[in-house]
Formats: structure tokens, C-alpha cells, sequence
């Protein structure tokens, strides 16, 4: 006779933060009702259940494509035309995996990331994220105040104007008490992000020329050599793939209440997401490609001097377009920037915090909220602050910072107490350690730029081979343990233990984590300790290296 393993038994009892994460979906487009458990089976039924579902994968992937992400898609297309556009397709399956499995922690947890990395593994790890994403996230918000005033300049608005204004609209819009009414505010400026479609259809760039770039990938030459296209490519990919992205997503998922049962729609949500992200980065590119065509030294200033360069090349039209679109990029990044970080100290710190209470019942969580979007705004407004320095180093740390991050994320996806029968396949797992090791080749290669002024195209080749070598060494010392822990085990299960019962559907979609407090301790083994210990000492001096060389150029210039 087989039995269920003990860690996969639907709990009696869930890990909900609170009574405001417990309740009806009350999103943008539609409410689903705690006790609605019926089938959808018609089209119908799906698509007004994809409707109240959409929202945390489409706004995480909006916020995505951010001031700093104009900045950078910008110069990508003024300085090397289409031929970086493939970025973007390899950057998909890693935005999928990253985010796919945040959504599937925060559905069956009901717990913040944040939280579930100081409970599973200690203060340390959790103090080191948290205050990380703090430093992190509280420079990504004056980039996006940056992007606000540039946006305002080109129009002919005051910069104090506009930086005032919009930071009183980004604090109201989520101090309403209402879920649904930020997410409403919040789809509205999703749906602004497509008017970089009508600004790639001004600019028309060659379609054959668009077609190359996304399929063909190419290293173009000039400029600087590899070393400087290599920075541009991290650049991309730190400003595409970002750690808060991974605290607001879970914590929004939770917010919104959704649930195991609609994990199908929350992925297609994300899908819808990440679309918006490559036809909105792909059509940025190459209009700035097609504006920037016929300069053969153009410089790349600031998001102000490429909406002067569209104007230049394809009417006035094109250069207000873009400048509300990047106005309305920044504003999204503000609100998600901010929500992350005030969604994950209220983890930390205990403290109420959900869309769904008012200020009054989460005085806390507002506090931190407004206080990061009124610092941002102020350092904006200060008279010669370095806005262009900030910006580069904001790209610079969340690509050292990344692959933190994504190896909690993995691990915490690993847990069977965690996440039961939702624990990663082994192909997400093998997915998974590709991106972290991408993303510790390109966080070294970053630093190494950054700390010593430049990288020799020798340097990158030289980390990309010991990366290749050291990637091939870990897969075969993989592959012989586990050929050892299926010959302990006879393929079936844990030695001793009887072979563990498939779980239907329905059970599945039912099981929700324990109450942290009653799950058992994490046990990491020696070698596992050791190279987290390993990584973070390096993440931690890679950090503080990025930082000091910042100040460096600030006080410099």
C-alpha cells in the first residue's frame, strides 16, 4: 500500500499574512468570489477569469520597461542601429523563469519573498536582501524621478512642476484603501506604454533591418570595440531583469489573493507581460536606430536629447510621443519600484501591509511608501546632482545584485516544505542555474568595467572561459552524485520511504504552505554553506567597489 509523503498533505491550516490577503479577487477588469469554485469551461468563463486575474505580471513587466530602461534601449539604438534587438529574445525565457517561479511562491505561500528568506534561512540572508533591495530600489526611484524630469523638460514643464505633481499622484493613487482602484490607475498607465507602438510607426525603421536584428544576433564592431558592446548588452539585461521585480511580483500575487487554482492564468498574465515588454524595448530601439541612422558619431546624452533626436528625424509628433510614453514609463516604474520595497520591510518588520487597508490601518507601510517617492523627488530637485551617474550605477548594481537574488529564488523553489507538490521540475531547476550563471559572468564582467575604469576584450573572453569550465565541472560533479543518490535510493523515492503517491489536480491546486512556524528548519549542507558564503562575499565587495567608484566619478565630475 503507498501513502502520501507527509510534505505533500494539503495543510489544515494556511500561511496567509493576514485577513486582507484572504477574500474575493477584486481586480482591474472583474471580481472572482472566495466561495466561486466552479470549472471554467467555456471561453467565455476563461477569459473574464484571465481579466480579474491580469495585473501582476502585466504591471511587473510595464515597470520593466522603465526610464532607465528608455536610457538604455536609446543608446543601443543610436549607437549600434538593430543589431542588438536579439537581446530581447534571449532575455524571454529568463524574465519567464525568474518570474514564473515568483508567481508559484506567492500563490501557494501566501508569504513575501522577503519573508520567506529571513524564516528558511536565517537574519543574516534576510537582513543582506532586504537591505540591498532597500539601497537598490531607493536609486531606482530617482532614476524614474530623473525620467520624469527630462519627460517634463522636453514638454516645456517646469521640472519642479512636474517632479511635485507626479509624486503626489504616485502616493494617492495607492492610499485609497481600494485594490482595485490602484490596480485601474495602474492599468492605465500599462495601456500608455503602447504609444511606442504609433512612435516605431512614425520612425519606420526597414522591416527586413528589424526582421535581422531579432534573428541573427550579432556583436557589431567600432565604438569602443567588444568591451563597450559587452556594457551595453549587461546594460540591457540589468535594466530588463531586475531584483525588485522578484519582491513586488510575490507580494502582489499575494495582495490580489489569487490562489493555486488560477496559477494558468497568472502565467498567462505574465506571458501577456513579457510581450508588452519586447514589442515596447524592440519598438524603442529601432526607432532611436532609425532616428540616429545617418550620425556616424552620435553621442548618447540623456532620454531629453533622443526624443530631440526623434523630432529631428521624424516630426515634432514623434518627439511629444515619446516623451509622454517615457513620462508614463517612469510613472509605472515609480509605483512598482516603491511598492516592492514597502511590501517587503513590512515583511521584515511585521507590519500591516496590503492595497486593501487604508492608511489609517497600515500607517506604517504608507509611511515608507511616501517617504521613499518624496526622497526621490527631492534629490531630483537638488541643484546639480549628478542625474546621469545615478542612472549608470543604478543598471550597475542591479547587475551585480541579481545574482543574489536568483539563487534565494531557486533554493526557496527547492523547498518541498515550501512549496509541496509546486517545487520546480528539473527543467526548471537546469534553467534556472543557467540564468544564475549568466548573470555571474555578466556581474563580473560589470564590476570589472566599473572598478577599473575599462575591460580588455581578452578580460571578458578570459571570464567567459573559466565561467564555460567551471559551468561544465559543476554539471559533472552533478551528474555523478545523482547517479549515486539514484542507486542509494532505487530510483523511488527517499532511502526507506515508501514511493510517493501522485496528487491529483484538485489537491494540488488546493495546498497552500504551512504556518512558517510549524515547518522544520532548513538543513544546507557544508559544500552548499561554503559557496553561498563564497558568492555573497563577492556580491558584498563587488558592491561596495561599485559604490566607491561612484563617488569617485560624482566628486570627479
Amino acid at each position: 500500500m503507498t501513502t502520501t509523503s507527509p510534505s505533500l498533505v494539503s495543510p489544515s491550516r494556511s500561511a496567509a499574512l493576514d485577513s486582507a490577503h484572504v477574500g474575493d479577487i477584486k481586480g482591474a477588469f472583474g471580481t472572482i468570489s472566495l466561495d466561486d469554485t466552479g470549472a471554467r469551461r467555456s471561453i467565455s468563463a476563461k477569459l473574464k477569469t484571465l481579466l480579474a486575474i491580469v495585473g501582476p505580471g502585466l504591471i511587473v513587466m510595464c515597470g520593466d520597461n522603465d526610464a532607465g530602461a528608455f536610457s538604455t534601449y536609446g543608446q543601443a539604438g543610436q549607437q549600434y542601429g538593430t543589431k542588438l534587438l536579439w537581446t530581447f529574445l534571449v532575455l524571454v525565457p529568463v524574465l519567464y523563469v525568474n518570474q514564473e517561479m515568483v508567481l508559484r511562491l506567492g500563490a501557494v505561500t501566501g508569504v513575501g519573498h522577503a519573508k520567506l528568506i529571513l524564516e528558511r534561512f536565517g537574519r543574516f540572508w534576510g537582513a543582506f536582501s532586504v537591505i540591498d533591495l532597500f539601497l537598490l530600489n531607493a536609486l531606482t526611484i530617482i532614476t524614474e524621478f530623473i525620467g520624469i524630469a527630462l519627460a517634463a523638460q522636453y514638454l516645456g514643464v517646469p521640472k519642479i512642476v512636474a517632479v511635485v505633481l507626479a509624486g503626489v499622484v504616485i502616493v494617492l493613487a495607492a492610499s485609497t484603501g481600494s485594490f482595485r482602484r490602484f490596480e485601474r490607475m495602474a492599468m492605465i498607465f500599462c495601456l500608455g506604454s503602447l504609444l511606442l507602438i504609433p512612435l516605431y510607426v512614425i520612425a519606420h525603421p526597414p522591416a527586413a533591418q528589424m526582421a535581422r536584428g531579432f534573428v541573427m544576433p550579432a556583436i557589431p564592431g567600432g565604438g569602443g570595440g567588444l568591451s563597450v558592446v559587452m556594457l551595453l548588452i549587461i546594460g540591457i539585461v540589468g535594466t530588463t531583469v531586475a531584483p525588485w521585480q522578484l519582491f513586488f511580483q510575490q507580494s502582489y500575487v499575494i495582495d490580489k489573493r489569487i490562489t493555486p487554482r488560477f496559477m494558468r492564468y497568472e502565467k498567462a498574465d505574465l506571458w501577456i507581460g513579457i510581450i508588452v515588454v519586447v514589442i515596447g524595448g524592440g519598438a524603442l530601439m529601432g526607432a532611436t536606430a532609425a532616428a540616429f541612422a545617418g550620425m556616424r558619431h552620435a553621442q548618447f546624452t540623456d532620454s531629453a536629447g533622443l526624443a530631440a533626436g526623434l523630432a529631428a528625424y521624424a516630426g515634432h509628433a514623434a518627439g511629444v510621443i515619446f516623451a509622454i510614453a517615457l513620462l508614463d514609463a517612469s510613472m509605472i516604474g515609480a509605483f512598482a519600484v516603491s511598492l516592492s520595497t514597502a511590501y517587503a520591510i513590512g515583511d521584515v518588520l511585521g507590519l500591516k501591509h496590503s492595497l486593501h487597508r487604508g492608511v489609517k490601518q497600515a500607517k506604517g507601510f504608507y509611511a515608507m511608501y511616501a517617504a521613499l517617492i518624496g526622497v526621490a523627488a527631492a534629490v531630483v530637485l537638488i541643484p546639480g546632482s549628478p542625474l546621469g551617474l545615478l542612472t549608470e550605477g543604478v543598471q550597475v548594481l542591479a547587475g551585480v545584485l541579481l545574482p543574489s537574488a536568483t539563487v534565494f529564488l531557486l533554493l526557496l523553489c527547492n523547498d518541498k516544505q515550501v512549496l509541496g507538490p509546486w517545487v520546480n521540475s528539473k527543467v526548471t531547476n537546469v534553467l534556472g542555474v543557467i540564468v544564475v550563471g549568466l548573470l555571474v559572468v555578466l556581474s563580473a564582467i560589470l564590476m570589472a568595467s566599473v572598478v577599473f575604469g575599462r575591460v580588455t576584450s581578452t578580460a571578458i573572453v578570459s571570464i567567459l572561459l573559466v565561467a564555460v569550465g567551471t559551468g561544465v565541472v559543476a554539471v559533472l560533479v552533478m551528474g555523478v552524485r545523482g547517479r549515486r543518490l539514484r542507486r542509494l535510493t532505487g530510483r523511488s523515492g527517499a532511502a526507506g520511504s515508501a514511493p510517493r503517491e501522485p496528487m491529483d489536480q484538485v489537491a494540488k491546486e488546493s495546498w497552500r504552505m504551512p504556518p512558517l512556524a510549524v515547518l522544520a528548519p532548513v538543513q544546507m549542507s557544508a559544500a552548499r554553506r561554503i559557496s553561498m558564503l563564497a558568492m555573497w562575499s563577492y556580491l558584498g565587495l563587488a558592491f561596495v567597489l561599485v559604490i566607491v567608484r561612484i563617488v569617485e566619478l560624482a566628486i570627479g565630475r
